[in-house]
């Protein structure tokens, strides 16, 4: 690698950390579509989830519908809770993807971005995480 790719490598994380700084958290309580779905429109990058918290509703179909920030860093999303039939992940592009499940018990489920580069904190340790608060 050229110095001068790793010096905007360094850059390009120094802004990117700085961005995520500047982050508010945001929550966001799904409503029902007429056709019995509750949908949720997300964002990820530069080390955050926007909303970082979604509600629903327990039994009730759920399509999060997620894409990413234009920039180089890659993210993905994890949400794995398999007692609570709930197990999807996808790459984010900046292209959006749904993601389909539906909620078979109450409770708080963690998502979270599984990126890291070589020896740097992970991307859910920066902060790219949330919850999902499935409801009666």
């Amino acid at each position: 690698m050229k110095k001068r790719d790793v010096l905007l490598l360094i850059f390009s994380l120094c802004v990117t950390a700085t961005l995520a700084v500047a982050h508010v958290s945001r929550t966001v309580i799904a409503t029902l579509d007429p056709d019995g779905v509750q949908r949720v429109a997300m964002t990820g990058g530069s080390y955050y989830f926007d909303p970082d918290r979604i509600v629903v509703k327990v039994n009730l179909p759920v399509e999060l519908k997620v894409r990413k920030e234009p920039g180089l860093a890659p993210h993905d999303i994890v949400l794995k809770a398999p007692e609570a039939g709930i197990d999807v992940s996808a790459k984010l592009t900046e292209e959006p993807t749904v993601l389909a499940f539906t909620p078979r018990k109450t409770g708080v489920f963690t998502f979270y971005c599984d990126k890291k580069l070589l020896f740097f904190e992970s991307h859910r340790d920066k902060g790219m995480h949330g919850v999902l608060e499935v409801v009666e």
